[in-house]
């Protein structure tokens, strides 16, 4: 398994994932906005007796309402180590992404957890793969800038996104 990141001391381990979420009718990505600018994928922890699929895909809706999905697909797993800046801990995560095309941008209320604040936004990959690489001093989103990598080829490969760079 691919690892990522750099390996910090008192890492809690929190397995889980994360859903790259393309709408092929607007040709965005969906991705949650703090008030900082910081973009980042729908997803969280997922307990061991949960689906990791089921796991995600719930994360994905709870945290953007998102919930009309046409088609998901495992993408890509890792071992990433970085800080959670929500919770204040150093993490490790056995993380598996799954791209996530919808079939309607229909919302249902969120369910936000307290250290959760951010919003839905729509962005293009590229505009996305800036955010993540702007922020990455640390080498906390090497994993999420891999996922996102994979996840755009994908959706380029199966005919949903057309408008991203090769």
């Amino acid at each position: 398994m691919l690892e990522f990141g750099i390996k910090r001391e008192n890492e809690e381990r929190r397995d889980g994932g994360c859903g790259v979420v393309f709408d092929p009718a607007t040709q965005r990505y969906a991705v949650g906005r703090r008030a900082d600018g910081r973009q980042l994928f729908f997803g969280g922890g997922v307990s061991d007796a949960e689906d990791i699929e089921a796991g995600v895909c719930r994360e994905v809706t709870e945290e953007s309402g998102l919930h009309d999905f046409l088609y998901v697909e495992k993408i890509a797993e890792a071992l990433a180590h970085y800080y959670n800046s929500a919770k204040h801990v150093n993490r490790v995560a056995h993380a598996t992404c799954f791209l996530i095309i919808l079939k309607s941008a229909d919302v249902h209320p969120v369910a936000h957890e307290s250290h959760e604040k951010f919003s839905l936004v729509w962005t293009t990959a590229a505009e996305m793969m800036k955010n993540l690489e702007e922020r990455n001093q640390d080498k906390g989103h090497d994993h999420w800038i891999y996922f996102l990598k994979k996840s755009v080829a994908r959706a380029r490969e199966l005919g949903y996104d057309t408008t991203s760079g090769a």
